[in-house]
């Protein structure tokens, strides 16, 4: 009898299981069923593993650990709080991203009455409070603080800010009795981000705390280990496939771009460093792993956000069309809409190419030119991605899409935008079977066989898609 691992992904809307072979490196079989976090986790969950089992024989192959990830109730909810909008800021942004999280707001300087107020609104799962590269100013970091410790005693906060500053705050927090995790700098020096520790602690957190906020504490008996947020999977899985494994090299730099129905999240695996001579790296340093999210892009939910973010005129680049405030309406109202008629899946595949357009545009970094006495500067912000060998693609219109090149094209470079250092002449995979969160998962425990896995059922698998 053969061992195998069971991956799921409790997402928003479907709960999606995987079964795998870990001696074949083989999907046994997949299934789904619609999320049931109103009522009890396991609901969903068990129809779906009912279904799964009528594809696979139970004698054959033993399921011997079970894993999942999760975006359910709303996934993990943060706000970052930091100094410089730039800097430390912009810095727990990115790590919270990283680590999957959805970033309901930023906030810099001195928190005031009206922002703490509005965080009060937002019901978020933890607050990240960074500010101030070490030795540098801890005033504002210790008076943000002081406000968050006389407003929020129910929400864990992970601290993340300069050093010097800590045996201050962690006085503070102890005295209002707040739930609190303290790690590296996310900034220890100006423009050098550290990210890995934080994303560390908030995975931690997730899986202690947030996972029973939520209700899913229900799966805790059946399941071996809730891991991460689903987009961290991802994340995960994109970077083992990039970089590969103690054992196996990678296949080099990549770009995921995940298309859903509230957000179209950007993956970018490369160091993102200037491809051309003579140009000079500015700002903040990028991630090698760097993730974003735009909640203004979505398929359903997001459709009328997605209009208001391109306009009607883009969208009529790729579909002549009038009623298109309308039909997005509809979209935004039935989030679990699926298109049969050819103009409905036309206008699917024309608010994914505007979705794929505008994602990269803002994860890509660009040119600036600085003109000094001694003539013309160019400066780069951000990454350079125009040499990304592989862009994979993932998401309901792309794995269903009968084009799905036409629809990832509409990330690569063009003249007309020649400051956007977007990829140039990639080559196009889909993840057709939905394999990158159960394959981040995998890869904790058997990262090899989680490479060897995604190499064979994304990128030789699919070499003519």
């Amino acid at each position: 009898m053969n061992e195998g691992y069971l991956l799921i992904d409790f997402g928003s809307t479907y709960t999606k299981l995987t079964l795998v072979d870990i001696k074949q490196e083989l999907i046994i079989a997949t299934s789904k069923a619609i999320t049931t976090v109103e009522t009890n986790i396991m609901d969903g969950f068990n129809k779906a593993f009912h279904l799964l089992k009528q594809k696979y024989d139970e004698k054959e192959i033993k399921i011997i650990k079970k894993l999942a990830c999760s975006s359910a109730a709303g996934g993990l909810k943060m706000v970052t709080i930091g100094l410089v909008p730039e800097l430390t800021v912009e810095a727990g942004k990115r790590a919270a991203l990283g680590a999957g999280a959805r970033v309901l707001k930023t906030y810099s300087y001195e928190i005031t009455s009206d922002e703490i107020n509005e965080i009060k609104q937002m019901q978020v799962d933890i607050i990240l409070l960074s500010g101030g590269t070490d030795g540098g100013n801890k005033e504002i970091i210790i008076h943000n603080a002081e406000k968050i410790a006389k407003h929020f005693q129910s929400i864990p906060i992970i601290l993340a800010g300069n050093k010097c500053a800590h045996d201050e705050i962690r006085e503070i927090f102890n005295t209002h009795k707040i739930k609190y995790q303290v790690t590296q700098n996310v900034m220890p020096r100006l423009n050098e981000i550290n990210v890995l520790p934080v994303r560390e602690k908030i995975r931690e957190l997730f899986m202690k705390n947030i996972i029973r906020s939520k209700g899913m504490d229900h799966a805790e008996d059946f399941i071996d280990g809730i891991l991460m947020p689903t987009p961290a999977a991802v994340l995960k899985a994109s970077e083992i496939l990039s970089k590969g494994t103690d054992k196996q090299d990678g296949i080099g730099d990549l770009i995921v771009v995940d298309i859903g129905g509230a957000t179209t999240d950007v993956h970018s695996l490369a160091d993102g460093y200037p491809t051309k001579a003579g140009i000079n790296l500015k700002g903040l340093k990028e991630p090698f792993a760097k993730r974003t999210v735009e909640g203004d892009l979505g398929m359903r939910y997001s459709a009328l956000a997605l209009l208001e973010a391109s306009g009607e005129k883009m969208i009529k680049d790729y579909l002549s069309l009038e009623n298109i405030k309308e039909k997005c309406s509809f979209l935004h109202q039935h989030i679990n809409f699926v298109p049969k008629k050819e103009e409905d899946i036309a206008f699917d595949e024309a608010l994914a190419k505007v979705a794929t357009k505008l994602a990269i545009n803002r994860h890509v970094g660009h040119i600036e030119i600085a003109y000094t006495p001694l003539g013309e500067v160019y400066n780069q912000y951000g990454k350079d991605l125009l040499e990304v060998n592989y862009i994979i693609g993932t998401g309901g219109v792309l794995v269903h899409s009968r084009n799905p090149d036409d629809i990832l094209k509409e990330g690569l470079f063009s003249k007309q935008e020649p400051t956007l250092l977007k990829p140039k002449n990639p080559m196009f995979k889909i993840d057709k079977q939905y394999i990158l969160s159960a394959m981040g998962l995998l890869a904790y425990d058997l990262p090899d066989c989680a490479y060897r896995m995604m190499k064979k059922y994304i990128i030789d698998k699919w070499e003519d898609s």
